[in-house]
């Protein structure tokens, strides 16, 4: 009996791919061109159609190496949009296809040709430490987003050298990765109700140097009216590290690496242009000074005026205080323990453990991107580790959980708390916090000798949002709490990307939905959604490590500091 039911079951799920597949491909008649693309199914088995690979820019090759993007003219003959295109060039230990011909985007949708309403448009930016990592199908796939009524869109944006190198002159003002992501979003205001999206509900959403980029799109005088409410995952422009006029040291350094002069802007840039995607892309290593730190590299910068159209012209914070912000709602979150596991790579390595400790103030300056390598340093050791932590350290649990908390908060935590304070300071709209905190059997960090999840880390939120073939099995829909907490995600976001408020809403006349009700993140009650099996209410967020930092990079001048 149960091998009938078994082979019935079989026989159905074929029945139902054959279908799909069965299906005319589906195309599209979008301003940017007609476009050919492919079914695809979502999790719980819906059709939806997916483009993949489909330029929003020109080529960035040859002389506009360097230079802002440019838009990619309509084509007349039929896009073939059924695979992903390149990556761009990146370290090739990433393991991607790359080609500088990489501005591209997915358009993934439940319906094309339609005559009603378009649906809530999500545009998802990656992340990767802006030197890696794509908006590719098996790193950022639609299975389970593509449940809920929306339509999903992920860009690639060009990345390292490529993408941020800034020589403070006009020959290379910076900031062209995030250019690429303004194009991006020109494009899906022009395009996407061709795939069924609404160009009016746009949500820019971003994880990590992505949520980065999606704050300072919050300010970016190019991207106003692009997108409509904001989602800032695990990533922010203010903290204790800056955003700098120009990064021309590193411009400079990537000449060297190249083997190119660097006596003037145009004799280096026409050096840099001659070497190939590949000699640029795989020279990372050359700018990370310790356990593959700092974490950031190149990085968005304040643009200097030379005539050029500026994506950034102020600090991010500047403009947040003098009102210069797009007004849309915002949901911003960290996770527990977001690098937490860098603790057990530098412990269980003695080299690196005895560098650390014996050097601390250069160790922590380059590892938690302080400003300098000063008594801040020392203030931080004393209160993680202990006020009579000295010399080496110690390879024990309580060291590597002092150290976890100190990366997580140094890399990502602190500067997604000053964001989230300053936006309930300077913002109009409701921002909503949230603490990602559930373990499920997966995890971006593995513990070596169990194989099974010893924390929530960084990107571990993405593992219930998107499909990460790359890396994880398709969550199965079930009962199982995974399962759930894929719903309880993939709900928020649409829910979000559709009104601008990520509670449920009762049908008139029903109950009121169950769960946690999570009201905005403010300056008075600090109060945000900690995410987990049992999701709940809580308030001040890290508050005893947090007010540390706080005390050591914002009271000189803020007026927006909770502690």
């Amino acid at each position: 009996m149960y091998g009938s039911v078994l082979w019935a079951a079989l026989l159905a799920a074929a029945a139902a791919a054959a279908g799909v597949c069965a299906a005319p491909e589906p195309v599209v008649a979008a301003p940017a061109g007609p476009a050919r693309g492919s079914w695809l199914r979502s999790r719980r088995g819906r059709p939806l159609a997916a483009f993949r690979g489909l330029r929003y820019a020109a080529p960035p090759v040859g002389e506009l190496r360097f230079k802002p993007p440019q838009p990619e003219p309509a084509a007349r003959d039929e896009i073939d949009a059924r695979s992903d295109g390149p990556a761009c060039p990146q370290p090739a230990e990433e393991g991607y296809y790359v080609d500088e011909d990489c501005l591209r985007l997915n358009v993934y949708t439940p319906r094309i040709n339609s005559t009603g309403s378009g649906l809530p448009v999500v545009v998802f930016l990656h992340a990767g430490g802006f030197y890696s990592v794509s908006g590719r199908s098996d790193v950022a796939g639609p299975d389970y987003l593509l449940d809920e009524e929306l339509v999903l869109v992920t860009a690639n944006y060009r990345l390292g050298s490529l993408g941020f190198l800034s020589t403070g002159d006009e020959f290379a003002p910076g900031n062209n990765g995030l250019k690429d992501q303004v194009l991006a979003l020109r494009w899906v205001q022009r395009n996407i109700a061709a795939f069924g999206g609404d160009p009016g509900r746009v949500t820019l959403a971003g994880y990590s140097a992505g949520a980065f980029s999606v704050a300072l799109h919050m300010v970016s005088p190019m991207s106003k009216g692009l997108f409509h409410r904001a989602i800032a995952m695990s990533g922010s422009p203010i903290s204790q590290i800056p955003v700098p006029p120009h990064q021309r040291a590193l411009a400079e350094r990537q000449a060297a690496l190249a083997g190119c002069p660097h006596r003037s802007s145009r004799e280096m840039l026409a050096c840099l242009r001659n070497k190939t995607a590949d000699e640029i892309g795989n020279s990372l290593d050359g700018f990370f000074e310790y356990a593959y730190d700092p974490v950031l590299v190149w990085t968005p910068v304040v643009e200097p005026d030379c005539g050029q159209e500026r994506f950034l012209a102020e600090h991010p914070l500047t403009s947040l205080r003098a009102g210069r912000a797009h007004p849309v709602p915002c949901v911003i979150s960290q996770t527990t323990g977001e690098f937490f596991w860098k603790a057990f790579t530098i412990l269980g390595n003695a080299s690196l453990s005895s560098a650390m400790g014996q050097d601390w103030r250069r160790m922590a300056a380059i590892s938690f991107q302080l400003p300098a390598a000063d008594a801040a340093a020392d203030a931080l050791r004393a209160h993680y580790l202990g006020p009579g932590s000295r010399g080496p350290l110690a390879n024990d649990s309580h060291t590597a959980d002092a150290l976890g908390r100190l990366y997580s908060h140094g890399v990502i935590g602190f500067g997604v708390h000053t964001l989230v304070n300053a936006l309930a300071v300077y913002s109009p709209h409701p921002v909503y916090y949230y603490r990602f905190d559930y373990i499920g059997n997966n995890s971006h960090y593995m513990d070596p000798a169990t194989h099974k999840p010893t924390g929530v880390a960084h990107h571990d939120d993405l593992i219930y949002l998107f499909s990460i073939n790359v890396s994880f099995p398709l969550i199965a829909p079930s009962g199982s709490q995974d399962s759930r907490m894929v719903d309880y995600m993939t709900g928020m976001w649409r829910r979000f990307a559709a009104t601008g408020n990520p509670n449920p809403t009762a049908a008139p006349g029903a109950a009121a939905p169950s769960g946690a009700a999570w009201p905005p993140f403010t300056r008075s009650a600090r109060r945000y959604l900690n995410v987990k099996a049992t999701p709940a209410v809580q308030s001040n967020m890290f508050e005893e490590d947090l007010q540390v930092w706080e005390n050591l990079y914002n009271k000189r001048n803020c007026d927006f500091c909770t502690y």
